[in-house]
């Protein structure tokens, strides 16, 4: 052992008993030994950026040594290399090239590589050119490596992870140590062991800390739990920059029938927050402006897009969210009294099928495009409690029983308290939930559950409208994720290209309906009341055709046609495209119609 390693092992002893040790140099002995220290040092922090000139070094010896011994492997080692650099180029994703350039990159430094070694292993490492070679290329293709960004980010995690001891000590969260670290596409995450008696939420509470440690901007951490839910093990995710700083325009639908899941957005890893609300309860909170009326747009744009659903909503602002959708909705409540009496068809929609499905034999309604689904969607369902808060009773037995029978119950509200959510089993029936950005902490467990909050859930932290969290059964790890945006203009071009293409409710659910309205109608009416004279009042078809044929030059609109008939936009609509098919109607503009002229009176 030399003197230096003496006094090395010496000055840490003196540490580990809180003693400052004063080191005297002897510069004969001691600075040769420092300097090999510290250029070792160098050479080990800085082994990314010298990789190029490591692999160069490596080249050249092995090409004098192979030289050497063997100098008639030179064909082996080139038809090795041509084997090796294929597999790169196609199999390159697997070893972690996901991308095309970079398995190009990796497959032209192999090729160039063994190439070069080759020709030296057969010809010599000194032989004309090829010291030249060696250099020129080994710059040449260290410029891609030395300006790519990952390798770069890669390289500050591992330094930034190689100096956690000393962070950890300094946030309170000694002992804890790194398992692994991995960089994504906008950050780097990191898998972490805690120390005895240290918590998840001991580390939830040192966030603010961790990012002052890291040097990151404030909101850059996340903190979440593995996959395999130990007490001791933490999952830290760090981002570079926001991926949700700027809204993201809506692709389209993600679904064609409700029984897949619906995409909302992206989380912040660029996985799609995909959510299934077949079966399933939903309720979507947050603080006016926090984005959740653009929530219900992704959800409407979707829903619509399926074949297997009937949608029903109640809107008690006169309409002013879910008015442009109407073209694609079965029923749109817009005061109390409708919205008593959509809930009250809903119920017997259920019993209904219940009774059906007893009488089958099945214990699930399986939705079709001629036995579809009913989905209810309820804007600011606290309205509703207001308004009409009779209707608690229904609202309440469609949320305990409605999901065998595929009856859907998706409220949004500003804050679900108990008074707004009524005293049944509403929210505890919502299996999906959905928490924009809220004012104050307590809201975050109204919204998501009781201890959600504590749990690590901070919609309260939320920054920008259509952020959101969401909990659901296969999402029971908090992760931010932003809704997709819908202009006015994306609403109003996807309503009309789903509007021709909804169903109706199946034959067991419309008799429910109109048994349910006819009894309501006898009981309402006086028994001494006169029977009125006259003759019966005319089919929908015959009123729906009249009004078509007796139409204006510029059509009549489709809303009229609601009215006069009493029936849904979707039959409507269904009407009018066989009447279109057959040459009889004609659409002159968006939402007006009126008979061809040879059948126009």
């Amino acid at each position: 052992m030399t003197r230096g390693q003496q006094m090395r092992r010496h000055a840490r002893k003196m540490r580990r008993h809180g003693l400052q040790p004063m080191i005297v140099i002897n510069h004969d002995e001691a600075l040769p030994d420092l300097a090999v220290v510290l250029v070792g040092r160098a050479l080990w922090r800085y082994r990314s950026e010298m990789a190029p000139l490591y692999l160069m070094a490596v080249l050249a010896v092995a090409g004098a040594v192979l030289h050497a011994v063997h100098p008639q492997w030179w064909p082996y080692l080139l038809a090795g290399t041509t084997l090796f650099a294929w597999v790169l180029a196609v199999f390159g994703a697997r070893v972690g090239l996901s991308r095309r350039g970079e398995r190009l990159y990796a497959a032209v430094v192999a090729m160039g590589a063994g190439s070069w070694l080759a020709v030296a292993t057969a010809l010599a490492v000194g032989y004309g050119p090829l010291p030249q070679t060696l250099a020129v290329g080994a710059v040449v293709l260290a410029v891609p490596w030395w300006v790519h960004r990952r390798r770069r980010a890669k390289v500050r995690v591992d330094r930034q992870m190689a100096a956690w001891p000393e962070i950890a000590q300094s946030i309170g969260l000694a002992g804890s140590r790194v398992q692994s670290a991995v960089v994504d596409v906008w950050g780097w995450r990191a898998r972490f062991a805690l120390a005895r008696g240290q918590t998840l939420q001991d580390v939830v509470a040192k966030v603010p800390a961790i990012e002052s440690a890291l040097g990151t901007f404030r909101g850059a951490v996340r903190v979440y739990p593995t996959r395999d839910d130990k007490a001791n093990r933490f999952e830290l995710r760090v981002l570079d920059t926001d991926p949700h700083a700027d809204a993201i325009p809506w692709p389209g639908p993600s679904v064609r029938t409700i029984g897949d899941p619906i995409e909302l957005g992206p989380f912040e890893d660029a996985t799609a927050a995909r959510v299934l609300f077949l079966r399933r309860h939903g309720l979507i909170g947050g603080v006016a402006g926090s984005g959740k009326s653009g929530g219900i747009n992704v959800l409407m744009g979707n829903l619509t897009a399926c074949a297997d659903v009937v949608i029903w909503a109640i809107d008690l602002k006169r309409g002013m969210e879910l008015q442009p959708w109407a073209s694609c909705l079965d029923r749109l409540a817009t005061t109390p009294e409708q919205a008593r009496t959509l809930l009250r068809d809903a119920v017997a929609v259920l019993e209904a099928r219940a009774a059906f499905l007893a009488a089958k034999g099945r214990r699930v309604w399986e939705p079709a495009p001629d036995m579809p689904a009913l989905v209810i969607v309820i804007d600011e369902f606290a309205e509703l409690a207001d308004d009409a808060p009779e209707c608690a009773t229904d609202t309440d037995s469609i949320a305990r029983r409605g999901r065998a029978v595929a009856v859907t119950l998706i409220a949004a509200t500003q804050r679900p308290t108990q008074k707004a959510m009524g005293k049944g089993a509403v929210r505890s029936q919502m299996d999906v939930r959905v928490s924009f950005r809220v004012r104050e902490r307590k809201d975050v467990d109204l919204i998501l559950g009781q201890g959600m909050l504590n749990a690590g859930w901070h919609a309260h932290t939320l920054n920008a409208p259509g952020k959101f969290l969401l909990s659901a059964p296969e999402h029971d790890t908090p992760r931010r994720a932003r809704a997709y945006l819908l202009t006015d203009e994306t609403v109003t071009a996807t309503a009309r290209q789903h509007a021709e293409n909804r169903p109706t409710l199946d034959p067991v659910s419309i008799r429910a309906i109109e048994e349910a309205q006819a009894g309501l109608g006898a009981v309402s009416t006086p028994p001494t009341a006169p029977v009125p004279d006259g003759p019966p009042p005319d089919a929908p078809e015959d009123v729906l055709w009249r009004m078509l044929t007796a139409a204006p030059d510029d059509g009549t609109p489709v809303p009229h046609l609601v009215k006069a008939t009493g029936m849904s936009r979707p039959w409507i609509y269904q009407r009018l495209r066989e009447h279109a098919d057959a040459g009889r109607v004609a659409q002159i503009t968006r939402g007006r119609w009126r008979a061809t002229d040879e059948h126009a009176q």
